[in-house]
């Protein structure tokens, strides 16, 4: 047996439990997945503080904002008290566009940026890697003609799901890593570093 399994068995058991905790609207449990002093969320519609991403998705929750994850296939870099976990996950929300019900899945993974404190795991940055979305009406009788401008101002790997989300209200972030790109391999380089020991989980 290797001699981090345990490590190994907690870091996954942590990012499935941010999964669960949060579609559910486990708002105390869904705290505790997060490094107390240093964590932080990016996402399309939000960056920033874990404390204050918690509070938006509850506010979100409470709205009626359907917003579903659902994870993948799991790999671990460990050093220390430190990791980098990537899990594949789909993103699932639903929204009502120019009136017309849909459905935006978009698949990619989780990079976090783990570490140990008071003896549990952590996380300390969550940047998802977004590699390809899609977008279906709920009705197959409907009939939702996107506006194609609006379209091409996002990227490929959540292009679908940063128009939904802007049709919804949202300010949506561009520039996030994809499956290729300068983006994704500033975060893999970031994830390097942050192994080998670096001050901050990245520079904001």
């Amino acid at each position: 047996m290797r001699a981090d399994t345990e490590d190994r068995l907690a870091i996954r058991e942590l990012v499935e439990n941010w999964a669960v905790w949060r579609d559910a609207g486990n708002w105390e449990r869904f705290a505790t997945v997060w490094h107390p002093v240093d964590g932080w969320m990016t996402a399309t519609w939000f960056q920033g503080p874990a404390s204050e991403f918690i509070a938006a998705s509850r506010e979100g929750f409470e709205r009626g904002v359907s917003i579903l994850h659902f994870l993948g296939g799991h790999s671990a870099d460990i050093a220390g008290d430190r990791a980098v976990a990537q899990t594949k996950m789909t993103i699932n929300q639903r929204a009502v566009i120019d009136g017309v019900e849909a459905d935006v899945v978009c698949t990619g993974r989780f990079y976090d940026f783990c570490a140990r404190s008071d003896g549990a795991w952590k996380i300390v940055r969550r940047q998802p890697v977004y590699e390809k979305d899609r977008l279906d009406v709920v009705d197959p009788g409907a009939r939702l003609e996107l506006d194609p401008e609006l379209l091409a101002r996002f990227p490929a790997g959540y292009r679908h799901l940063a128009y939904a989300q802007t049709k919804a209200g949202f300010t949506v972030k561009t520039g996030l890593p994809g499956l290729t790109g300068a983006a994704v391999e500033r975060l893999y380089e970031e994830g390097a570093n942050w192994l080998a020991g670096s001050a901050a989980a990245f520079s904001r």
